[in-house]
């Protein structure tokens, strides 16, 4: 059942009274700001984008 629903965009209207994971703040990744310095002493800053670990990425917790 839960093929189709992924087909047909239909979503389980009981998820949306779940609670945002705080960590993420409901996006199911985490973002980290990066500042490396290069060989011509130049700043290169990047973003690094990981799942969350708290939520599985799902951004939302678990009902426990």
């Amino acid at each position: 059942m839960a093929a189709d629903n992924e087909k047909t965009g239909v979503f389980d209207a009981s998820q949306l009274n779940q609670a945002k994971c705080p960590d993420c703040g409901g996006t199911g990744e985490l973002r980290f700001d990066s500042e490396n310095i290069n060989e011509n002493f130049e700043v290169e800053k990047q973003t690094i984008i990981a799942p969350c670990e708290k939520c599985g990425g799902t951004g939302f917790l678990k009902a426990v």
